[in-house]
């Protein structure tokens, strides 16, 4: 277990080593057993984190707030529009100023090409741990809850085969962060991971590059393909979940003749029954209900979106302990 982590940034989770993302997940499933017994965590006590948010938010921001409150301390959630910045304030002097008013400072900025930096200049200029809540590139937050959910449900890791699949939404033109965020890390877990998406949807070129990497490192498998039938087929894990096509198209408009031309891209009963019997149905939330995924489905018996949703509680909770609490 790695426990020097007090004051280490969490803005992706390439930054963390296996053996530190490991100690999150031991730190999470004890998290999440003590929650079920009633057992108090006050890890935390007297903490103060700042959570700022460009966007919307239920999961993340709920997650955290309720998180530090059961971890003893307090989470200040700050709407970026109430604040300086909408008046452009620059992230050295947000982050040099809330950071010296508490012990973590947490940000969501998924603006194209801007939210990423954004994090980085808070992070290079806070004397506290940066978190990340989703930008424009990751969503570790997401994505250690999701490696957390698969080993929960599935017990073993190695050469589970999960499938990423693009699904059709017009809801907002969603980021690339979470599909990105998964495609790099679940390779590092041993896991075969296919990519599927219909050609313009494509993810940049470092992090295919970079999945490969991964995969060869750790007895993984990384493949692409423009067949979602082939993703389907024979999965232990299919992750249905629309992103925008913002690496071809930095437009911000929701519905276009690509996103059309694909609107046959869903989660329906018949694709989740090329999959492997014990197949298990995973998305981040929310779900564009009707257009990503079949109410069948997300309702069914091989969904397990709410235990995945549950784990963004226990999973934010072991990223402030460690990096907020410790030695």
């Amino acid at each position: 277990m790695e426990t020097q982590l007090k004051g280490k940034d969490f803005i992706t989770l390439e930054e963390w080593t296996k053996d530190e993302i490991d100690t999150l997940l031991e730190v999470s499933f004890d998290l999440k057993k003590k929650f079920a017994m009633g057992v108090p965590t006050p890890y935390l006590r007297d903490k103060t984190a700042f959570l700022m948010f460009f966007e919307q938010s239920t999961r993340t921001r709920n997650s955290m707030e309720a998180g530090l409150a059961q971890l003893g301390g307090h989470a200040n959630f700050l709407d970026t529009s109430t604040m300086q910045v909408s008046h452009g304030e620059v992230a050295k002097d947000t982050g040099i100023i809330l950071g010296s008013y508490g012990h973590g400072l947490a940000c969501r900025n998924c603006v194209w090409e801007v939210g990423n930096k954004y994090l980085r200049s808070l992070a290079e200029h806070a004397k506290v741990p940066v978190m990340n809540l989703q930008c424009d590139l990751y969503h570790p937050m997401q994505g250690i809850a999701d490696l957390m959910t698969i080993i929960e449900k599935k017990k073993a890791k190695s050469n589970l085969k999960v499938s990423i699949i693009w699904a059709y939404a017009t809801s907002h033109k969603k980021p690339i962060s979470v599909p990105l965020t998964q495609t790099l890390l679940f390779p590092r877990y041993g896991m075969d991971v296919t990519l599927a998406y219909p050609e313009g949807y494509e993810m940049p070129d470092w992090v295919i590059e970079k999945a490969r990497k991964n995969a060869e490192a750790n007895n993984g498998q990384f493949k692409i393909t423009h067949d979602q039938d082939e993703a389907y087929r024979d999965a232990d894990i299919v992750i249905p979940k629309n992103w925008g096509s913002w690496v071809s198209n930095q437009a911000d408009d929701v519905i276009d003749d690509l996103l059309e031309a694909n609107k046959d891209w869903k989660c329906t009963e018949e694709r989740m029954a090329l999959a492997d019997d014990d197949v298990m149905y995973m998305h981040a939330l929310p779900a564009d209900r009707g257009n990503e995924v079949e109410d069948s489905v997300i309702d069914g018996p091989h969904s397990i979106v709410y235990t995945e949703a549950e784990n963004r509680l226990h999973t934010a909770k072991a990223v402030m302990t460690l990096n907020m609490g410790g030695k």
